[in-house]
């Protein structure tokens, strides 16, 4: 069983930076491909960035290129969304999610283990 737990949510003001960590349970980490996804109320999960196991890959949605960074520490089991720039429209529950493998889906279906999510607060 992968248990991810999320950290480094709260609340900032408009173009502000936030540094979310995802620490996993798992001793085999480094084969896994870690992504963030955010939920806002009333909206489906949407895909904000993808890793591939060896941090030499990544994938960002089209609305958060440029302002967020991710990154990974196989050494430290962790996965970290560096969030710049953030706007009110950011304001969403952030999911970290794991899936054993290289590909990097960009849709929810594509992974196997979330965590239980924190809250980004983006006030204007």
């Amino acid at each position: 069983q992968v248990q991810l737990v999320e950290s480094g949510g709260g609340l900032v003001q408009a173009g502000g930076s936030l540094r979310l960590s995802c620490a996993s349970s798992v001793r085999t980490f480094s084969r896994y491909t870690m992504a963030w996804f955010r939920q806002a109320p009333g909206k489906e999960r949407e895909f904000v960035a993808g890793i591939a196991p060896s941090g030499y890959s990544t994938l960002y949605a089209d609305f958060v290129k440029g302002r967020f960074i991710i990154s990974r520490d196989n050494a430290k089991n962790t996965v970290y969304l560096q969030m710049n720039s953030l706007k009110p429209e950011d304001t969403a529950v952030y999911y970290c999610a794991a899936r054993n493998g290289i590909v990097v889906p960009t849709t929810a279906l594509g992974y196997d283990y979330w965590g239980q999510g924190t809250q980004v607060t983006v006030s204007s």
